[in-house]
C-alpha cells in the first residue's frame, strides 16, 4: 500500500473523530473536513487510499461529492465508504461505492470495514447497523 492517506468528510465533530481514529489504526494518515466544499478543495490536491463520506454535509451534499469523486478520472478506483443515517439515500449510493454504513456505527465494524478496504479496495457491498 503505497498510499497512505484517508480522508473523512463528515460534519459531526465526534463521528468525524471515530471515523479517523479507525484509519489511523489502521497506521493512516488521516485528513478530516467537515463540509463538502472544502473536501472537493482537498480531493483536487490529493488522490488518497480511502474516502469516508458522509451523505448529509454542508456547502454541497455529499451525493454531489460522490458524484463529482466518480466524475474524477485520478478518483475513480478510490475506494469509498459512505455513512448515513438515511436507508434511501443508502440504496441510491450502494452500486458506486465500496461499503454504504448506516448510522450509529460502531467502532470495531468501522474498523474492520476500513482495515477490509484499504487491503483489497472492498467489493460494492453494504453493511447494516454497526
Amino acid at each position: 500500500m503505497g498510499n497512505s492517506r484517508v480522508i473523512v468528510i463528515e460534519d459531526n465533530r465526534d463521528l468525524a473523530f471515530i471515523f479517523a481514529e479507525s484509519a489511523r489504526l489502521a497506521s493512516f494518515q488521516v485528513d478530516v473536513v467537515g463540509d463538502g466544499a472544502v473536501a472537493l478543495e482537498h480531493l483536487q490536491q490529493m488522490t488518497p487510499a480511502l474516502i469516508i463520506l458522509d451523505l448529509h454535509l454542508p456547502t454541497i451534499s455529499g451525493l454531489e461529492v460522490l458524484h463529482q469523486i466518480r466524475a474524477d478520472e485520478r478518483l475513480t478506483c478510490v475506494p469509498v465508504i459512505v455513512t448515513t443515517a438515511d436507508p434511501i439515500l443508502a440504496d441510491i449510493v450502494r452500486g458506486q461505492v465500496s461499503h454504504v454504513l448506516l448510522k450509529p456505527i460502531d467502532f470495531t465494524t468501522l474498523r474492520q470495514v476500513v482495515v477490509r478496504t484499504l487491503l483489497t479496495g472492498g467489493p460494492a457491498e453494504s453493511a447494516g447497523r454497526g
